[in-house]
């Protein structure tokens, strides 16, 4: 790309609005647009009509629309350039075609990094945000190459130095560096991304020991990419020394629980206590594990609400894990039979009655045993094992009493209920009082 003086491409831009051919570059930049824009819908469309957009999906059609539409619209500014250069001054087309070039490299530039590291999830967001802010600013820098006033630009910044603990460092040199730390970033989280991905496929690894390793993972890629940004552009990192005291005191100062429940989130990934799927029980908390982040962990209640807990209760406090060597967990119920029932029979008809639910664990089986001698009736207990805690305990239990009511009714098995006698010891005198005492006294 040829750089054009800034005096030199005013005065052009001049004498074509005085021209009357400087509408044909006006409607060559409509057209362009318009048709450009039109190929790449019809296209879209082309695909949905035809049936072939999953396969497009599956390729990346879908995305890489974004880049066609640019593309085309380049493509077509070119051949305007082309043909109205034969026979007039193209100096708008030769600031439109350049800039909208850069927009269609940008385009596919990312799109070429979507499909190879982040395909998917909060990841891909991120990326189409960057890529905005990435575009913009391209397209200034693009429009102060052609303009001439970069080089100017940039010596003024070269010059402008702030101070940066007992060193100067340069605006320039400073933007250099957010410019590098920022690609290096992103490059660094789709690295990330893409590590993750791959070890949450890898079935030999516990899936606590896969979230530690592609969290440390995205932490190592990260650091060594502003680092490497940042001695790329010549900054002393010896500089940084003063953030990194700041920092530490920030750290033991008020940044304590938040450091502890960082640390406490690597121990419980670390030393496996706790799974995605466990069924846990911490202070007043309990439910399903359904996320463990480096700060907290979510756990999904049997009534849907879900709770976020600091990793430091996990380490510091007791904790119920119902599934963390096995899955299996013990229930009971209780039911009294009149004292007039045949023990064994009923007995019996208890443990079938428990086997006959689905989700009660067949081995070890149900059992089922008398308590005590109750006042009313003959107390037993219904014992059975289940391997799903996740789906909670009410329900199986209710499921299992019901079958208990059934069986019973079914055998004509009565159940007690309280009774009392009141028995009136001794025979009041006749025309004695309430009291015992004379009536009428």
């Amino acid at each position: 790309m040829t750089q054009i003086p800034l005096l030199n491409l005013i005065a052009d831009f001049a004498d074509d609005v005085r021209n009357p051919a400087m509408m044909w570059q006006i409607g060559a930049i409509i057209v362009s647009i318009t048709l450009g824009w039109g190929l790449a819908r019809g296209l879209r469309a082309a695909f949905v009509r035809h049936g072939l957009a999953p396969a497009a999906a599956r390729f990346g059609m879908e995305s890489f629309m974004r880049v066609l539409t640019p593309l085309s619209i380049a493509a077509l500014l070119a051949g305007a350039k082309f043909w109205l250069g034969k026979s007039q001054h193209v100096h708008l087309l030769s600031v439109a075609l350049p800039l909208c070039s850069s927009l269609a490299l940008i385009r596919c530039g990312f799109y070429l990094l979507r499909k190879v590291f982040a395909r998917h999830g909060q990841v891909g967001a991120a990326i189409i945000t960057f890529e905005k802010i990435f575009a913009l600013l391209v397209w200034l820098a693009v429009a102060l190459y052609i303009t001439g006033l970069w080089p100017d630009l940039f010596e003024y910044l070269e010059d402008t130095t702030l101070p940066l603990g007992k060193n100067k460092v340069a605006i320039a040199t400073i933007l250099q560096a957010i410019v590098s730390v920022a690609v290096l970033l992103m490059l660094a989280l789709w690295a990330g991304a893409a590590l993750e991905e791959r070890l949450m496929k890898v079935q030999g690894l516990h899936s606590s020991l896969r979230v530690v390793i592609a969290r440390m993972g995205r932490a190592v890629l990260i650091l060594v990419s502003v680092l490497l940004s940042l001695s790329l552009v010549g900054i002393d990192l010896t500089v940084l020394s003063v953030f990194g005291g700041a920092l530490g005191v920030g750290l033991g100062l008020g940044l304590q629980k938040i450091a502890s429940n960082y640390v406490s989130g690597f121990i419980i990934l670390l030393d496996r206590s706790l799974s995605i799927g466990d069924m846990i029980t911490v202070d007043k908390y309990s439910g399903r594990v359904t996320h463990i982040n480096t700060r907290y962990t979510v756990l999904q209640g049997l009534d849907g609400v879900e709770s976020i807990v600091p990793n430091e209760m996990f380490v510091s406090g007791a904790v119920q894990n119902s599934s963390l060597s096995n899955r299996n967990l013990w229930l009971a119920t209780q039911v009294s039979v009149a004292y007039d029932s045949d023990l064994d029979q009923v007995l019996e008809l208890l443990v079938a009655a428990a086997s006959s639910i689905e989700r009660v664990a067949a081995e070890p089986a149900p059992s089922a045993t008398l308590q005590r001698f109750g006042a009313d009736g003959l107390d037993l207990q219904v014992g059975f094992w289940i391997n799903d805690p996740e789906n909670g305990r009410g329900g199986v239990t209710s499921d299992v009493n019901r079958a208990i009511w059934r069986a019973l009714k079914a055998n004509n098995i009565s159940l007690p209920y309280p009774q009392r006698e009141v028995r009136i010891i001794g025979t009041p005198r006749a025309g004695a009082g309430p009291l015992g005492g004379e009536a009428g006294s």
